[in-house]
């Protein structure tokens, strides 16, 4: 059973432990692509597990860093961060509407506007601001301004297990990124860019960073 296999993890030798939560029996690991297989092989297996959820073929590869929240020697959560070199800082992005638990789909009520959620965008509008351009995401479109701005720090995804959502384990993954990611110093909030943030991730990364003018990143852009 995939789901009951990812999320036993009674502890490695040698694991990297780079964030202890304030949570009980609770500890945050770096696992990278240098390290022992089995630490590898349980990083795939939580990478299948979550792109059930977030959709497959973009959330892993080679040069990630990927944290585990272990809690109670189980895998609660997930977050897979890369080094970019540059992102963009975003201007406005759509509000999610739910409609059944889900993200509902952008209306078209109007062929020359473009509506998201409660925001409307004019096409003429978009066409006058040429500081500005689009970043697609999961939900809709956000604008950005089209200067790059330097980022170190891409997070790719995040993932909760759904029975530990809501109890903060995100923002402590994101702590532990920002503890250790770069080699000798905390990485500044201001440096950390999100990619493809869905309609809860545009939340969680407009209130960690403390402002709705977060960064977001191409995936392609990579640091090398």
């Amino acid at each position: 059973n995939l789901l009951t296999s990812s999320f036993i993890l009674q502890g490695w030798r040698n694991e990297r432990v780079v964030h202890v939560p304030n949570v009980e029996r609770s500890r945050v690991i770096l696992v990278l692509d240098s390290d022992p297989l089995a630490q590898r092989n349980k990083v795939q297996e939580v990478v299948k597990m979550m792109e059930t959820e977030l959709g497959g073929g973009w959330i892993f590869h080679k040069l990630c860093k990927v944290y585990l929240f272990i809690s109670s020697q189980r895998i609660a959560g997930c977050l897979v961060a890369e080094p970019i070199k540059e992102a963009f800082e975003v201007l406005s992005y759509p509000v999610g509407e739910r409609q059944d638990g889900a993200i509902a789909k952008r209306r078209r009520s109007n062929p020359r506007k473009l509506q998201f959620g409660e925001i409307v965008l004019e096409r003429e509008v978009i066409k006058r601001a040429p500081s500005e351009v689009l970043h697609e995401n999961l939900t809709g479109v956000i604008l950005c301004k089209k200067e790059a701005v330097h980022a170190v720090c891409g997070i790719r995804a995040i993932w909760v297990t759904p029975s530990n959502r809501r109890k903060g384990i995100a923002t402590q993954l994101l702590e532990a990124v920002r503890k250790s990611f770069s080699k000798g110093y905390v990485t500044e909030k201001s440096q950390l860019a999100f990619s493809q943030p869905s309609s809860d991730g545009q939340a969680l990364a407009s209130n960690y960073i403390g402002t709705r003018s977060f960064l977001v990143y191409k995936t392609g852009n990579l640091c090398r």
